[in-house]
């Protein structure tokens, strides 16, 4: 609850602080952290069952997958270490010294605007070089400490336990997970668990071949696994012969429409001849950036998927709700505070930013079971430059100014409205602070 309504930074002692804890004994609260004294996989598999019952049976289980890193400054906290800056011009390639994390993130489905809600969260270390003196075991070691580490290898773990949790409770429930390019590899793609199915990005030249019309030769030879060339992402989207076809998806609140290609099934050497595929190409959509300007186009997408079954509509729009999970990174390091726990222990590092993660991914579910799918309180009126404006959803912020104007306004006092009458003399009012509005509309 601290994690909720801190006002100031996500420290330790801030949340400390927050919980009115600032005169007792701290060390029992860092041991929290580094003895790992809370089931991590426990709560999340909570969070993962709630989110399952508010998407319902009937529909599959959509998981967006990505990682994201947290920045630091010091170079001996565990897992720290350089890496590219998402955040640097196209042009000039940036390192920032950083951790990074692996996070799944659950898709609840609503009319106007579905949530994504984590549901998994995990740290994911580059061991550091050894010394130029170091031994040939240390060597060794680190050259294999640094191939269990790849993040695509924890990617298919953190996937099979998603899948063995769902199989404890509800082994028929099927998923479908997004990705990135990243995601989309050999390592990945061969080691999807049973009922799951992905759909990720690939590149505009990528090879791909038709299933072979006969297996084994009639004479001597190697058994053939991959029959003609298909056309690449590209020579499908620029064929003329091809036409598109218009499709409906729900982004920001409102219905898009698309123009997609799709052929299938095809095979990709990177996935093996085993798993036929589906190539779907998204056009580029035109926009303008003010009215009566030209129109501009952005880049294609290229999606690949192992669905054979389920409509082409329904797996873009699985994809279009993988954008959340970029809300959720960035909301949990704005408003939660992921990474600004001061901790070093190695436990502590795992342990402080998942806990963050949990809280704000409960506030999420707790918004969607008291409001409704979209989440949207009214404890709190708007202020008044955001009276007339519409949202699709309850933001983050929102539910958060909701919860503590519950925690808060009795303890405050007087909670009938934000008016205050005129002074009952007539001279110049002292600067009075308005403590209750004040503390609810907080935004850090």
């Amino acid at each position: 609850m601290s994690t909720i309504v801190c006002l100031g930074r996500h420290t330790i002692t801030g949340l400390l602080c927050t919980n009115g804890a600032q005169f007792v004994d701290w060390t029992k609260f860092y041991r929290l952290f580094s003895a790992e004294q809370f089931d991590q996989d426990y709560i999340f598999g909570v969070l993962r069952d709630g989110v399952v019952e508010q998407a319902g049976d009937a529909r599959p289980l959509v998981v967006a997958m990505d990682d994201t890193i947290v920045r630091k400054t010091g170079k001996n906290t565990p897992g720290v270490s350089y890496r590219r800056d998402p955040l640097g011009p196209p042009f000039q390639t940036n390192l920032v010294l950083a951790q990074r994390f692996l996070q799944l993130s659950a898709i609840v489905p609503a009319d106007a605007a579905s949530r994504a809600i984590p549901i998994d969260f995990q740290h994911a270390p580059t061991p550091k070089k050894p010394s130029k003196k170091a031994s040939d075991e240390e060597i060794a070691a680190y050259n294999e400490a640094r191939r269990e580490s790849n993040i695509s290898l924890l990617a298919v773990k953190r996937l099979q336990a998603l899948r063995d949790g769902l199989d404890a409770t509800q082994p028929s429930h099927p998923v479908h997970v997004v990705v990135d390019g990243r995601y989309t590899n050999k390592t990945v793609m061969r080691s999807i668990p049973a009922n799951t199915v992905l759909t990720g990005r690939v590149r505009a030249d990528t090879k791909l071949f038709y299933p072979p019309q006969q297996v084994q030769h009639e004479g001597a030879g190697r058994t053939r696994w991959y029959g003609d060339r298909a056309p690449t992402p590209e020579q499908l989207r620029t064929d003329d012969t091809v036409a598109y076809e218009q499709i409906s998806v729900t982004a920001s609140g409102a219905s898009r429409t698309l123009r997609i290609k799709t052929i299938g099934p095809v095979l990709w050497k990177v996935a093996g001849h085993q798993m036929p595929l589906r190539l779907i190409v998204i056009a580029p959509t035109g926009y303008r950036l003010r009215k009566g300007s030209r129109l501009l186009y952005r880049k294609p997408a290229y999606l690949i998927t192992t669905d054979m079954e389920t409509p082409v509509e329904q797996i873009v729009q699985h994809y279009v709700w993988r954008w959340d999970i970029e809300v959720n990174f960035r909301d949990e390091k704005q408003m939660f505070g992921v990474g600004q726990a001061q901790v070093r222990n190695k436990a502590s590092v795992q342990s402080a930013p998942a806990l963050a993660v949990a809280a704000y991914a409960a506030l999420l579910l707790s918004a969607i079971r008291a409001y409704g799918a979209e989440g949207k309180p009214s404890a709190v009126p708007p202020p008044k430059w955001l009276a007339g404006r519409e949202k699709p959803r309850g933001t983050t912020a929102d539910i958060r100014q909701a919860v503590r104007t519950e925690l808060w306004g009795r303890g405050i006092g007087n909670f009938d409205g934000f008016t205050f009458g005129p002074p009952p003399d007539m001279k110049p009012p002292k600067f009075t602070p308005r403590l209750l509005s004040a503390a609810c509309y907080a935004l850090s």
